[in-house]
């Protein structure tokens, strides 16, 4: 069984990561009853023995006895950190996972990756090695951070560089959450475009989430619970509830309800890794599978159902119409138009009682409406883990590599470029030692040149289907 570490950096970060810990200790707890270390929890999880004074042994096989979160946690603030650490998932982090400051980047993506990065680079390393030490086949790191502050993409995407030079053959998936164009945030087209650069240059996967996205999906949910359609209540105790059974609308922190959604997705991605299943998809093959161009490594997901924990008793869709879900734009977690866009590849990770059968069923049946590029027709990958989400029969996550992101990033490129012909702002990343003005020229011109790539692409679109032309061998 391989093993995945995850990487939270920042405010962003740290509270999805929060979550998905949560959720996820949820879903092994309704999994494995007997209390027993297995090896579905070992892919994300050491079994300590506190016992011992110290860093305890790891126990490999028997009863739980503490169980730690491979997981380091960083941020230059202390708030959100500190708040995990007194919450119900203490015990999960050892203090030995965490680098906390006090003063945090004030927004400034300089100060995050060259301060910071700077002052706690060794540190990082030390603890990321000591972290991929305890585990027996180290497959994936996952870096979540979001885009628009300064410690989630200045020193997220600082991590991201330094894993590549300690960890090179160790796949990087980053889950990076865009701001949106109202944004509180007045530097964030600064931040998220120096990011851009780093994520296309490092990554191996990344999962880009809108702001937007997630607050239009959680209204909906929100309005579909109110509007008192059979079935549509939310459960007593559940995560959108009070213990009081009250709904949480006001103790509940703003960001709860879409980090749900997020750790959600996270939970789907990572099910193969952790549960067995009859077609498992290894998280290797997704990278594999779905980046055909090194640079072009963006995957648009989608997600059915959005709700986590059976929080909202919602009548189960069936499975055609789950699939259906899939790929209409309301269950996106970017506002992308993938049908009218065209395809690079798409995967589709299954959960619950569903047959193979029943995949190839569906994507027969969609296969009609999307664009896929001439050259990979039949570029789908699929994989199905047999264990659903808690309180649901199945679920679906679909991930696509498709040109439909393009206009995030060129509306992106254009909020950048509103502050950067009026050279504002820029004197505060300017004072920071090793950040000169063409750190700023570079990174807008990495993301014009990645918006062209998928320009090329688009242009091959509803043109004729042409073979590939096969190499010639000379006799």
């Amino acid at each position: 069984m391989t093993q995945s570490v995850v990487v939270q950096v920042g405010q962003c970060g740290n509270q999805v990561g929060c979550r998905f810990w949560d959720l996820a200790l949820r879903e092994h707890a309704a999994v494995n009853k007997k209390g027993i270390y297995d090896e579905a929890l070992s892919s994300f999880f050491r079994n300590v023995d506190t016992r011992s004074a110290g860093d305890g042994p790891d126990i490999y096989k028997g009863k739980i006895c503490s169980l730690k979160a491979r997981a380091l946690l960083i941020d230059m603030e202390e708030g959100v950190v500190n708040e995990i650490l007194q919450g119900p998932l203490r015990d999960v982090f050892d203090s030995k996972q965490l680098i906390t400051d006090v003063s945090g980047s004030g927004n400034n993506w300089a100060v995050g990756h060259k301060i910071y990065g700077c002052q706690y680079r060794e540190n990082i390393v030390e603890k990321l090695r000591k972290t991929a030490e305890h585990c027996d086949c180290l497959q994936c790191f996952f870096i979540i951070h979001s885009m628009g502050g300064g410690t989630g993409s200045g020193l997220g995407t600082l991590i991201l560089n330094l894993l590549e030079d300690e960890f090179p053959e160790v796949y990087r998936f980053v889950t990076a959450v865009y701001p949106s164009g109202e944004d509180d945030v007045i530097t964030s087209p600064y931040n998220s475009v120096l990011a851009m650069k780093e994520l296309n240059e490092h990554a191996d996967c990344v999962l880009p989430i809108e702001n937007e996205s997630l607050f239009d999906i959680v209204n909906k949910i929100h309005q579909m619970v109110n509007s008192g359609k059979l079935g549509s209540t939310v459960k007593q105790n559940s995560l959108v509830t009070s213990s009081a059974g009250i709904t949480k609308a006001i103790q509940e922190k703003p960001f709860d309800a879409m980090n749900n959604i997020v750790a959600n997705l996270l939970l789907n991605l990572t099910s193969s890794a952790r549960f067995e299943g009859s077609l498992n998809m290894d998280l290797n093959e997704i990278s594999m599978n779905l980046v055909p161009f090194p640079r072009l490594h963006y995957l648009v997901s989608s997600l059915t159902p959005l709700y986590t924990l059976a929080d909202v008793n919602v009548l189960s869709r069936r499975l055609d119409q789950m699939f259906s879900d899939a790929f209409s734009r309301d269950h996106q977690l970017i506002q992308a138009d993938p049908k009218h866009s065209l395809y690079l590849a798409c995967a589709l990770l299954v959960r619950g009682n569903v047959q193979i059968s029943d995949l190839r069923r569906n994507i027969e049946r969609l296969k009609p409406s999307l664009h896929f590029v001439s050259w990979n027709q039949e570029g789908w990958k699929t994989g199905l883990c047999s264990v659903p989400p808690v309180g649901h029969s199945h679920s679906l996550l679909a991930l696509a590599n498709n040109t439909c992101v393009k206009p995030t990033f060129m509306e992106l490129r254009d909020r950048f470029m509103r502050l950067y012909k009026k050279k504002a702002h820029l004197h505060h990343y300017l004072q920071v030692d090793g950040m000169e003005q063409s750190c700023f020229s570079e990174a807008v011109s990495s993301l014009s040149d990645l918006i062209e790539e998928y320009n090329e692409l688009d242009a091959t679109k509803g043109g004729p289907r042409t073979d590939p032309s096969r190499l010639k061998i000379a006799v």
